[in-house]
This record gives C-alpha cells, sequence and structure tokens, in this order.
C-alpha cells in the first residue's frame, strides 16, 4: 500500500480501503485458483497493481469513459484501474473461465460497480469502447485485428480513443508498421528497477464500421 500512496498522494479513503484490501483478497484466491505466478503474489503490489496503474499516469479517464480489458487474466490492468477511476465503466474479459471467477469474486468483495467480467474471446463482440487495455496479451499486429472493431468513435480525452497496451523491452520491430503509436517509458514515472523496460504504449484507433 505504502507504493501506491508513494505515487498516487490524492486517494479517497474508500480507494485506499479498496486498494489495501487487495493483497489478502489475491493471495487467498490465488491459492484456491493460480491466477499470479507464486513469484509475482509476493510483490503483486509492484508488479501488478502499480504497473496496472502506469496507465492511469498516462491518461486520467473523465466520468463515463468505457474500457475494456483485454485478457485481464487476474483483473490486470482492470480493477485497479476501475478502483482509480470509479466513474468509469469497465469491461473485463479472457477466455478462461476461472480467471473471470477471480476477478468477479474480486470485484464482489471490494464492492465494485463499475465492472463487469464475461468469458469472452476478443474479436467476437461488436461493443464499442473509448480504449482498449491489456498486458502484453500478444503482438500488437494480432492485438489491433482483435480490437480495431470496438473503438467508439467519439474521442473526449486528451489522447484519441484506442489502444493503451503495458509491454515491456525494445518494441521498435514490433511497432514498425504503426507510426502513430508513442511509448511512455514507466522508468520516468515509476523509480523501482522493475520497470526499467516497461511501457505503457498508446496507440490512436479510428473508428471502423
Amino acid at each position: 500500500m505504502t507504493l501506491i500512496q508513494k505515487y498516487f498522494s490524492d486517494l479517497t479513503e474508500e480507494q485506499l480501503d479498496q486498494f489495501s484490501k487487495l493483497g489478502d483478497l489475491y493471495r487467498e484466491w490465488n491459492s484456491k485458483i493460480n491466477v499470479i505466478s507464486r513469484k509475482d503474489i509476493d510483490a503483486l503490489y509492484e508488479r501488478h497493481i502499480l504497473h496496472s496503474l502506469g496507465i492511469a499516469k498516462v491518461q486520467t479517464f473523465r466520468p463515463g469513459t468505457t474500457i475494456l480489458d483485454v485478457g485481464t487474466g487476474g483483473g490486470f490492468p482492470g480493477v485497479p484501474l476501475a478502483i482509480m477511476f470509479p466513474e468509469s465503466q469497465f469491461y473485463l474479459v479472457d477466455v478462461i473461465a476461472k480467471k473471470i471467477r477471480v476477478v468477479n469474486e474480486v470485484v464482489k468483495a471490494l464492492g465494485l460497480t463499475n465492472v463487469k467480467a464475461e468469458q469472452r474471446r476478443a474479436g467476437t463482440f461488436d461493443d464499442r469502447f473509448d480504449f482498449v487495455v491489456s498486458r502484453a496479451v500478444t503482438n500488437m499486429p494480432d492485438f489491433v485485428k482483435w480490437v480495431r472493431k470496438n473503438i467508439a468513435k467519439k474521442s473526449v480525452h486528451e489522447l484519441q480513443n484506442g489502444i493503451l497496451y503495458l509491454k515491456g523491452g525494445d518494441l521498435t520491430e514490433e511497432l514498425a508498421s504503426f507510426p502513430k503509436a508513442t511509448q511512455y517509458n514507466l522508468s520516468d514515472i515509476f523509480e523501482e528497477s522493475f520497470f526499467e523496460t516497461k511501457k505503457v504504449v498508446h496507440l490512436p484507433l479510428k473508428y471502423k464500421l
């Protein structure tokens, strides 16, 4: 929790309470349904929660914003972002049912009313969202194919509607065919060594019929 407060000093009491509960909730559920590696569960706040909130440092979601989290796994980055932006609406999808079960149990325990989580495969539905977020579920060219039709037409944020993607390493080759992509180095925001090669990639996508 001190790690979250280090970078987000203006959290409400409710947000502080929700973030503080995440550790015990994920440890409890991870012992039943393994959604996070044992190594990472001990570093949950750094490697999962704060990492997810890197997106919040790049773009503040306005009230009413709709966000799709593809391949959410145990609820990242969707759940931490939903706590951070309680007036935005989050739709979390994953193809693995047991992971969605964990997400729904965590969401229920936290009392989050702005999250819906379902077992669905990306590319199989036409709902539209202001932003699509994810943590490195595949390469960018394939990811764009999955979600291009899910981008809403009207853009009201500083960043144009599109993808906000958490990924690490050298992305030069992967992003070569996307000249409009912008990389934000999380090492410029978070000083912990884990974030040295981590990035948020913003890729604007135009509304597609």
